[in-house]
């Protein structure tokens, strides 16, 4: 059963453990919720055929009795069927299944997101790798507001931690380092992310109770999808539950597939992605690497007259200068060369970026000639 924006069609199956054959996802396929076993549906879809999955998938918490608060009021925990297993040995058979059917649905250069916490990740990581993953990080998602271990006799579980895969050791994956980045104020991403619960407007309530238990913040998603996807990639979730991550693709610009077991978790998911308006311009979700734009040379500034020969360059600190020449080369004392060359000559060092080392000065201010780069490159473009 298929439910599309609303709509149920009936779907041959083909037999279990059928692989059908290598393929793009045709358009009425795309931006869907697919209503059903999540592994029988994975195995109707056709092989290479996403870009990403992102999978958070039950933790198998293994929860005995009720968890009460100091208060005595009962804590609204994960009890619901689709947690339960019978056994270490029956998870470890699902995990292996749906991860062997997300391997074959992802195309040769994709990428796996897997969430989990310490009841089920280290099971799910060594499944992945016998598989053949290649993992790429584990990251924490450091939660700034964990709910407290009420009885007092563990840590405060205050993280959950994500495993990022390639599809073997020798995939060509999509890393958005650029936008990871910017996102970070111009520092590397690390792989500790700092990022609340779902909680405020963002929790999707009905009657006044939760949703969903297990409800993931839309800010955890950005940072996935924006990583490791392009604009119209493909997301496959597997698991999508209340449907975040339909939700993060649809405003992204990128297309989504949710797999769900549960019609009322669809139906949900189904209100809340039709909700959501897309950025309206694809170039405000999508960050070029800088090795894929084109290469300005320095001596473009001088001949089109955006610095002028004999120009005074400084380092930030105002330590080291040099003069612009006519061929688009400095000179600093008796030493001549490019950008590069006289910034690492100055600083008696190997090696030198010579786009952010040097500054021009403009009314008293130093500027970086990074920023000449840019506006010509944008002229260009």
């Amino acid at each position: 059963m298929v439910l599309a924006m609303g709509r149920e069609h009936n779907k041959s199956r083909p037999k279990e453990g059928a692989a059908t054959k290598s393929g793009n996802l045709t358009g009425d396929q795309l931006n869907t919720i697919l209503v059903g076993d999540s592994i029988a549906l994975m195995r109707d879809m056709p092989s290479e055929s996403v870009d990403m999955v992102f999978a958070d998938p039950p933790y198998n918490l293994q929860l005995e009795g009720d968890l009460v608060r100091p208060n005595n009021t009962k804590v609204d925990a994960v009890n619901d069927d689709w947690d339960h297993f019978a056994s270490f040995e029956a998870y470890d058979r699902f995990s292996h299944d749906w991860l062997t059917e997300a391997r074959r649905l992802l195309k040769p250069e994709g990428t796996l997101w897997v969430i989990g916490s310490y009841h089920n990740i280290f099971r799910v990581g060594s499944l992945l790798q016998d598989i053949g993953f290649w993992v790429l990080n584990d990251v924490i998602w450091r939660k700034t507001n964990p709910m407290p271990n009420f009885r007092g006799r563990r840590f405060t579980n205050a993280h959950e931690t994500l495993l990022w895969c390639a599809k073997d050791k020798d995939t060509k994956y999509h890393f958005n380092y650029e936008a990871m980045k910017n996102l970070n104020e111009d520092l590397q991403m690390r792989s500790d992310w700092l990022i609340p619960l779902c909680t405020g407007q963002e929790r999707l309530k009905v009657n006044g109770k939760k949703a969903h238990p297990t409800q993931k913040p839309e800010a955890l998603l950005h940072r996935v999808i924006l990583s490791s996807t392009d604009v119209d990639d493909v997301v496959l979730d597997p698991f999508f539950g209340s449907g975040t991550t339909g939700a993060v693709a649809k405003r992204l610009r990128r297309n989504y597939v949710g797999l769900e077991r549960d019609p009322d978790y669809a139906a949900l998911a189904e209100k809340r992605i039709r909700k959501v308006r897309p950025v309206d311009d694809p170039d405000l979700v999508t960050t070029p690497a800088k090795r894929s734009q084109p290469r300005i040379p320095f001596g473009w500034l001088v001949e089109r007259g955006i610095l002028d020969p004999g120009t005074v360059l400084y380092d930030h600190r105002r330590r080291h200068s040099a003069r612009v020449r006519a061929d688009g080369s400095l000179i600093a004392s008796d030493f001549r060369g490019s950008i590069h060359q006289v910034g690492a000559h100055v600083q008696k060092a190997p090696a030198c970026n010579g786009w952010q080392f040097w500054c021009f000065e403009k009314k008293g201010e130093l500027v970086s000639i990074d920023i000449l780069r840019q506006k010509l490159r944008a002229e260009l473009h």
